[in-house]
């Protein structure tokens, strides 16, 4: 079930109520950056992409899609530094579905459960991958 506030995600065991609250604050930071829907995602597919120092302040930023690991790189920054409005202008919807199985495990868990709440179709492309 999707956390909301009448379903919050429970925390882990053994967390304190600050720790709780802080761990819950931070997931909210990434739900309130989501698009609405992944088909808002009219990133580039290909080509060298160009980030601003908001998101790629400790590392590359320049990315070259046609390239795997790049392509990885560039997934991970924006999905981890990226604001609302980046997103769609970043992430493209067909190569974050396509991306997603192996990009998962890559991403902390507070940004892939946000992710995988918000895009149910996420994890299903993962679990169908496996």
């Amino acid at each position: 079930m999707p956390s909301s506030p009448q379903h919050p995600t429970p925390a882990p065991r053994n967390v304190s109520d600050a720790d709780a609250e802080d761990l819950a604050r931070y997931r909210e930071k990434f739900r309130r950056r989501l698009p609405e829907s992944l088909d808002e995602l009219h990133g580039p597919a290909n080509g060298v992409v160009e980030l601003p120092l908001h998101m790629a302040w400790s590392g590359m930023t320049s990315y070259d899609l046609d390239k795997p690991r790049q392509r990885m790189g560039l997934y991970r920054t924006v999905l981890h530094e990226g604001l609302h409005d980046d997103l769609p202008r970043y992430l493209n919807r067909d190569l974050l579905l396509d991306l997603w199985p192996v990009l998962r495990p890559l991403v902390g868990r507070t940004v892939r459960t946000v992710w995988e709440e918000a895009f149910p179709q996420l994890a299903s492309c993962t679990r169908a991958a496996a």
